[in-house]
Parts: structure tokens; C-alpha cells; sequence
């Protein structure tokens, strides 16, 4: 056991002995990163003793840490009475409000609406008008703005008085009377410039932003790209509005990096249902397609039967030969779908067919030379063995060309590369490969036999 978990059981001994003080003491002396943890820990019972303990201010930073699960959150959030929780999702900053909110049924939403300061309601209503997975569903309003004709001086007390109100003081934004974002400061460039300076003398006025409606993976590559803390939301008209985070960002990154994964793999990764039938519906479409392009391979197969008759052991090293060049294929995919998602293009685009060109031959060679020389003294059958290694060769090659094109192609016609899943490419490459080894096979026993 770490020394985390000795202290959540001793957590748990205090709270479940009701010495409330002490257990306060030391629930609010943990990080609230394992706060949230051990509060996903506790059964529903334990849970009611710790809305009876701790203040809402208190648990609020707790629930922070847990706004990866709004769902969950809004089962909490049934657990207490509307105005404690009213007064937690207060606490809490407004884009994780926003997202908890979201998740809640609307009876319960619209009491725990009713319970807050009209102010802080209709401030989160407009939060939760707009889209999923856009600038403004991101952003939180917890920012901190100073006026363009403010000196240094004041602008530092406004800070000093705000910060705690603030999810970052990283940046300030400066705003014209319009309320209009014209530039950003450091909290670095207030502490060493004089009082009296002008803060318009010392502010970047090259500011980039990002507009409200603009979606998560475009802001992500810019937070990626820029190296930012937190970005500027503002409207069409350049009106501040509010500020995404890293934080939200890297959970946005996680989001469809796990997404992406599970395309590859013909599913969908927010498919979390328990129910089978509902599993079933979303998965088999995918699965049937692939039935139908695996019947292909078969009826390539069959075509060559006569080959097959007259040498049997062709049909031991079919497999082989498929399933190293899916492999090789799915590897060409992710190489060429991670260049993409880079907006790498032109030259770069070109380097890259020409790079898995080469990849492809020289693997393809490698491997077919490997599997030559095991057939050869395995088998002892020279022809067997250049039959099996150059049709090795020879599907490699076109897997490794066949998993960077089709990606390539997909985004010129405005698809989306990721539907060039994993599967899809394997079975591609089998149809391929199969060609490609009973027409050798034709070649070399006519031939030689």
C-alpha cells in the first residue's frame, strides 16, 4: 500500500468515527487531485458524511478535479439538497459548471438554476447554449481584463484583488471601452515595469485568439503550436469573452487521441453502454462490410484452386503472407495518418509516399529473403521458397504504399483519414496480397514444373 492509500484509509476511519474537525483538517491538506480520488472512493453512505463535514466552498475544488466525469458528478449532485448544491457548482470555475450542468436533467437544472444569484444563472445559461466540443463550450469567463488607459500600478492591484477569482493570471488581456480584446501582458511585465507606466505602452498587440464557435481540435493545434498557458475567446465582433486552459486542452487531446484509436479499430470510443444489443447496433455495420470484403479475398482464393491442387503446401503460408502485410499496412496508416493530423503538405506530403516507397522495398526485401532462407532449409524446396519470398516482398510493398495513400487521398477529396481504419486496410492488403502470391505462384510452377 502507497502512503496515499494509508492516508485514505485513515481519511476513511475519521470520517466513518465522525471526528469531523480532524477529518477536515485532513481532507484539505491533500492535493485536490486526490481529494477527487478518494472521493470517487466512497460509497454513497461515506459520501453524505462528507457533504455534512465540509462547506461547499470546500468540496468545490474537489469536484474540479473530477469534471472528466460530468455524468457521475450529476449523480453527486442528486445526493445533496439543490441549495448546497447550488452553492458547490458555484464554487466550482464555469467551464466545468457548464459541463456538469450539461449533463444534468432538466428538472434538476432548472432548481439549481433557480437557487443561484440570477448573475451567476444567466451566466451559465450561455455557457450551456453553446455547441459541444467548440471554443465557447471550452472557455471559462474566470479571466482577469484591465482597460487599455490603466497604468501598471493599477493594474497590478486589480490583479492582486482578482487572482483569486481567476482560473490563471498567466495573461492578462487588455480591452478597449468596447470591451473589444487589443492586446495581452504577463504578470512578469507588471512586476518590472514602473507604477505609472501605461500599460498600451508595454502590451503585445499581437494577440492571437480564437473565435467562440471554433471547434476543440483547431484550438488544440494552436495551444500545441503557440506553447500557450490559456487562449482568448472573443466573438465576431473581437469581444472578450472568456479563456480556454492547457488543462481543458489536454483532456480535449486525450479525448481524440482515444477516439482516433478506437476508429482505427472499426468502434467508438464514447460507446459506453452496458447494454449489448445497443453495442451490437453500433458495431456490426462495420463488422458485416468487413465480411463482405473478406468474402473477396476468399473468392480471389478460389479462382486459383487449380494452383492449390496441384501444390498444396501453397495454402500453408497464406496466412503468413496476409498478415504480415496488413501489419506492415497498418503501420504505413499510422505513420501517415500521424503526418497529416501535422498538416504537414507539398513537399512534405510528397517526402513522406516517396519515404514509405523506400521503407516498403527495403522491408519487403529483408523479409522476403528472411523467409526464403527458412523455407529453403525447412522445406527444402528452392521454388516454394522464391514463390512464398518475393509474393512476400512484392505485399509488403504494396501494403506499406497502399496504408500511406489511401489516407493521403481521403483528405484531398475532404474525408477524414481516420475512416481508413486498421481493418479496413488489412483486409485490403489481404485481397492484394493474395493476388500477388497465386499469380506468382502461376508464374514459377509454370515454369519450373
Amino acid at each position: 500500500m502507497d502512503n496515499t492509500q494509508a492516508i485514505f484509509e485513515k481519511l476513511k476511519i475519521e470520517l466513518l468515527k465522525h471526528h469531523s474537525k480532524k477529518f477536515k483538517e485532513d481532507f484539505l491538506d491533500l492535493h485536490n487531485y486526490d481529494q477527487g480520488r478518494f472521493f470517487g472512493e466512497l460509497t454513497r453512505e461515506e459520501r453524505l458524511l462528507v457533504y455534512k463535514y465540509l462547506d461547499p466552498d470546500e468540496l468545490a475544488d474537489t469536484f474540479d478535479e473530477l469534471d472528466d466525469e460530468p455524468d457521475l458528478i450529476a449523480e453527486y449532485l442528486d445526493e445533496m439538497a439543490p441549495s448546497y448544491a447550488a452553492a458547490l457548482l458555484n464554487g466550482m470555475y464555469d467551464d466545468n459548471e457548464a459541463d456538469i450542468l450539461g449533463a444534468v436533467r432538466n428538472d434538476k437544472l432548472h432548481k439549481l438554476l433557480s437557487y443561484m444569484q440570477p448573475v451567476d444563472a444567466a451566466r451559465v445559461r450561455q455557457l450551456l447554449k453553446y455547441e459541444e466540443k467548440t471554443a465557447g463550450a471550452l472557455m471559462t469567463t474566470e479571466f482577469i481584463s484591465v482597460a487599455v488607459d490603466t497604468t501598471v500600478g493599477s493594474a497590478m492591484n486589480q490583479v492582486k484583488q482578482e487572482a483569486q477569482y481567476a482560473e490563471t493570471i498567466s495573461y492578462i488581456y487588455v480591452v478597449n471601452e468596447s470591451n473589444q480584446l487589443i492586446g495581452v501582458i504577463s504578470v512578469k511585465d507588471l512586476i518590472v515595469n514602473p507604477d505609472d507606466v501605461f500599460i498600451k505602452r508595454i502590451m503585445n498587440t499581437n494577440v492571437v485568439s480564437v473565435r467562440d464557435d471554433e471547434d476543440q481540435t483547431e484550438i488544440a493545434a494552436q495551444i500545441r503550436d503557440y506553447n500557450f498557458i490559456a487562449i482568448p475567446v472573443v466573438d465576431e465582433r473581437n469581444k472578450m469573452l472568456g479563456i480556454i486552459t492547457v488543462d481543458d486542452i489536454i483532456d480535449v487531446i486525450d479525448e481524440e487521441s482515444a477516439q482516433d484509436y478506437s476508429r482505427l479499430a472499426g468502434v467508438n470510443s464514447e460507446d459506453m453502454s452496458e447494454n449489448p444489443w445497443k453495442a451490437v447496433k453500433s458495431r456490426i455495420p462495420w463488422l458485416v462490410t468487413m465480411l463482405f470484403l473478406g468474402l473477396i479475398s476468399a473468392m480471389v482464393i478460389s479462382q486459383f484452386q487449380n494452383v492449390l491442387d496441384k501444390f498444396g503446401v501453397l495454402a500453408v503460408f497464406i496466412t503468413l503472407i496476409t498478415g504480415t502485410a496488413g501489419n506492415a499496412g497498418t503501420q504505413s496508416l499510422a505513420v501517415a495518418i500521424r503526418r497529416l493530423a501535422n498538416d504537414e503538405e507539398g513537399d512534405s506530403v510528397f517526402k513522406l509516399i516517396l519515404n514509405e516507397v523506400i521503407t516498403g522495398i527495403l522491408i519487403g526485401l529483408l523479409t522476403g529473403i528472411a523467409i526464403f532462407t527458412v523455407i529453403l532449409f525447412w522445406q527444402k524446396n528452392m521454388v516454394l521458397g522464391i514463390i512464398v519470398g518475393a509474393a512476400m516482398s512484392g505485399a509488403i510493398f504494396v501494403a506499406n504504399l497502399v496504408g500511406t495513400l489511401i489516407p493521403i487521398i481521403m483528405e484531398k477529396l475532404g474525408m477524414d483519414p481516420v475512416v481508413a481504419s486498421g481493418p479496413f486496410i488489412s483486409t485490403l492488403s489481404d485481397i492484394t496480397s493474395i493476388l500477388i502470391y497465386f499469380n506468382i505462384a502461376t508464374i514459377c510452377l509454370a515454369n519450373f514444373y
